[in-house]
């Protein structure tokens, strides 16, 4: 099991969808949140991906191919 901490920041058509649950039931992800900031017209979402290297990489591709820009986080502000 491998783990990677990503930003997902997500337009305003997106801020309301589930992204975050369908991607640990489509992907068989844990997803543990860090960081937060969710708005009207804008979010992002510091995330503890956990899984296979396999799944991880499948998960955020996904999740950037329904237009949400993911970044990669090194370290964390919470540590745990």
């Amino acid at each position: 099991m491998g783990k990677q901490r990503v930003k997902f920041t997500f337009p305003t058509d997106l801020v309301t969808q589930p992204i975050i649950y369908q991607l640990g039931r489509q992907f068989e992800l844990v997803t543990n949140i860090r960081r937060a900031d969710v708005r009207e017209n804008m979010g992002w979402v510091v995330l503890e991906l956990e899984g296979t290297d396999g799944e991880i990489e499948k998960g955020v591709q996904w999740v950037g191919s329904l237009g949400v820009r993911v970044d990669p986080v090194s370290g964390d502000v919470i540590e745990g």
